[in-house]
């Protein structure tokens, strides 16, 4: 999601104290003051666009590897859906949050399996990882439509592992997800 669409989810009064925090962190090498606002996001602008607001916290204060895994392991599942959520908008961390997707994808969280399988994840996990944390999505009901780059990264080994999933489902009894049997179609 680019930063607009982002900002583009607040009301003015958030995106006004957004920009207040981000300007704040750009002026000092103080991480308390952004970090505290990180944390205090839901109660200054509301669930509905706290994510967004945490994600152009990040984004702004461009915090090292080290502070954005304290945030992600110190935080609740909001807080850490959303340093999820920022990796594409820290290229400068490279590879070095890839620990973070990992982690997320070791939970039965949804909401942070979908947040892993973003264009980081695309961009970061090796095919061997990434086809795992396809299969996660489909193991938690994650829709595939959340995973980035699915359609560019899916290969002959993934399609055989849906299969057999797939196919464990029918001799059970149970339905195979219709993004399950669209991946698999020739």
């Amino acid at each position: 999601m680019l930063i607009s669409e982002l900002e583009a989810r607040l009301t003015p009064e958030a995106r006004a104290w957004v920009a207040d925090q981000a300007d704040q962190a750009d002026q000092t090498d103080q991480a308390g003051g952004w970090e505290a606002a990180f944390t205090a996001a839901r109660r200054r602008v509301g669930a509905g666009a706290a994510e967004p607001a945490r994600v152009l916290l990040l984004h702004a204060a461009r915090p090292d590897a080290d502070t954005v895994a304290r945030l992600y392991h110190q935080g609740d599942a909001a807080e850490r859906r959303a340093v999820l959520l920022a990796l594409p908008h820290l290229p400068y961390l490279e590879a070095a949050a890839l620990p973070l997707v990992e982690d997320a994808l070791r939970t039965n969280d949804a909401r942070l399996v979908a947040a892993a399988v973003g264009p980081y994840a695309a961009r970061h996990l090796d095919q061997h990882l990434w086809r795992h944390a396809v299969l996660k999505c489909v193991f938690v009901d994650v829709p595939l439509d959340a995973v980035a780059s699915l359609d560019d990264r899916a290969d002959p080994e993934l399609v055989r592992m849906l299969a057999d999933y797939a196919a464990e489902r029918t001799a059970a009894g149970r339905p195979v997800p219709d993004d399950v049997r669209r991946l698999m179609e020739p």
